[in-house]
């Protein structure tokens, strides 16, 4: 073979294989390129589902913030009222007390929770004539009946409505055990007075409560007459309401 030939031999060989390299480098880059490409895609589509699930989404620390908030409106009221059931004057013989269906009333605008002042020893008379002699002379001994029950831990609650029916002009007596049995749990709160009457109004229940609680902010109290508590609820109940949009509630 002569010197020409294998020059040109040689020269087609590494023109081969310059040629077959360059190819397999520039498949190699393709592949790299679109694997990255790919990888990016995929980051981003992930990291925009997570941006939008992040704003979209309440956290479990935001709910619960939510929940305490709303259990706090609804908790911090306590409705406490004593009430009777029996022969009642004007009313008949109730099986539901006067005072009773008017607290209930407050409950349900409010969320509030309920306490009910029970006697210890119920030696109350069912009639009218001998449950107000009853009521004169627990007045005129000054008695503090006693009364069952646990009351509900006073400082979770800063406004408490309290109720009982008029009795000769003032609160039955066995509403000051309760105030002074509990007066240092409820100065400083917000103590908020209701009676029940046949004539008596409000009885100076507010002035009462302020001087049997030192320290307590007494606001405007409501009266209800016994029978419309029995026999014209849909009145007593916009009476309570507009009584209760009044005070903030």
């Amino acid at each position: 073979m002569s010197a020409i030939k294998r020059y040109t031999a040689l020269f087609l060989i590494l023109t081969l294989v310059f040629t077959l390299a360059g190819c397999g480098s520039s498949s190699g880059n393709t592949e790299k390129s679109e694997s990255s490409a790919a990888n990016v895609n995929t980051e981003n589509s992930d990291g925009d589902n997570s941006a939008s699930d992040d704003m979209n989404a309440t956290s479990p620390a935001q709910e619960s913030s939510e929940i305490n908030e709303l259990q706090a409106d609804t908790a911090d009221i306590l409705v406490v009222y004593f009430s009777r059931t029996g022969e009642q004057y004007t009313v008949g013989v109730i099986d539901k007390g006067n005072t009773a269906i008017v607290a209930e009333m407050i409950a349900d605008k409010t969320g509030a929770d309920m306490f009910e002042i029970l006697p210890q020893e119920d030696y109350y008379p069912y009639t009218y004539d001998e449950l107000t002699d009853v009521a004169k002379k627990e007045q005129n001994e000054n008695a503090r009946p006693s009364y069952q029950g646990d009351v509900p831990d006073l400082s979770g609650y800063s406004t408490i409505f309290v109720g009982a029916p008029v009795w000769w002009g003032d609160w039955p007596m066995i509403c000051y055990t309760f105030f002074e049995d509990n007066a240092d749990a409820l100065a400083e709160k917000t103590l908020i007075p209701f009676s029940t009457h046949e004539g008596s109004g409000l009885s100076g229940f507010d002035r009462k409560l302020s001087n049997a609680i030192p320290g307590a902010t007494v606001l405007d109290g409501l009266a209800i007459r016994g029978n419309d508590a029995q026999n014209k609820q849909d009145k007593v109940r916009e009476s309570v309401d507009d009584w209760l949009s009044g005070l903030g509630y």
